[in-house]
């Protein structure tokens, strides 16, 4: 975790918006947005974001020789880091934007469920709209899309604008409880297909 706390220092300090957090989810906030996933019939993840490896962390204790496991993170020094932290998964350093050619290239057909770590109030709306694009076509009927938002944005238009976009695009949409532990106090948008 040490080494994980310097990459990301390391990173904020220099592209503090390109990071999109002023420190890595917590272990709490992994756990939560996980708890909703049925692994027993989620065999392809995909996680968005990865970061530094704190929502991987409550990933991996459920993957199975039978899952398949595929991180995307645009940052590369993230990327370095996770390959050494989870040698056994597979990181690819690129966009969300770019799902399609991703998914190609790893053999990838469809998703059963997506854990998302995106800073979505920070990215241009062009990206965004890319993002769920894709998120539509390879995410399976009944499949799970799960994203955190922090507690005190709730109030701002980007917020309301997600909001507005996940009960657009999913049959259901819940929350999860409050991480108070988090830093800031965040909880997951559980959007099912």
């Amino acid at each position: 975790m040490l080494r994980a706390a310097r990459v990301f220092i390391g990173q904020i300090m220099g592209a503090p918006r390109a990071v999109g957090a002023v420190l890595p989810s917590s272990r709490a906030l992994g756990e939560a947005m996980v708890e909703p996933i049925d692994f027993t019939k989620a065999k392809v993840i995909v996680e968005f974001g990865a970061g530094t490896g704190a929502l991987t962390h409550a990933i991996v204790p459920h993957l199975t020789p039978a899952h398949r496991y595929l991180g995307i993170e645009l940052n590369q020094a993230f990327v370095e880091h996770l390959r050494r932290e989870f040698p056994k998964l597979t990181f690819v350093a690129a966009s969300v934007e770019d799902l399609d050619r991703i998914l190609a290239e790893h053999g990838i057909e469809s998703i059963d469920a997506i854990v998302c770590g995106l800073p979505w109030a920070s990215l241009p709306l062009g990206v965004q709209e890319r993002a769920f694009g894709h998120v539509g076509r390879f995410l399976v009927k009944g499949g799970l899309f799960i994203t955190f938002a922090y507690l005190q944005g709730l109030p701002l238009p980007t917020a309301r604008a997600l909001r507005q976009r996940l009960g657009a695009m999913f049959s259901e949409v819940s929350r999860t409880r409050i991480v108070w532990g988090n830093v800031p106090p965040a909880f997951a948008y559980v959007c099912r297909k």
